[in-house]
């Protein structure tokens, strides 16, 4: 005689599985969000020519 299926531990599993894998993407859009937030140390390279017009070689070359 088969067993009879235990549906509720089968939903319980499959939810327990998608909760947890909601977590993960979810800690790892946080990870992400505070790497983009967080200042960096040196400014890119397309501020520092708009910042300072002394060092684009246009000036210098008319």
């Amino acid at each position: 005689m088969a067993r009879q299926p235990n549906y509720s531990f089968e939903r319980k599993e499959r939810e327990r599985m998608q909760a947890e894998k909601k977590a993960k993407r979810a800690a790892a859009k946080e990870e992400a969000r505070l790497a983009r937030d967080e200042p960096s140390d040196q400014p890119s390279e397309n501020t520092d020519a708009a910042a300072d017009p002394q060092n684009t070689d246009e000036q210098s070359d008319a």
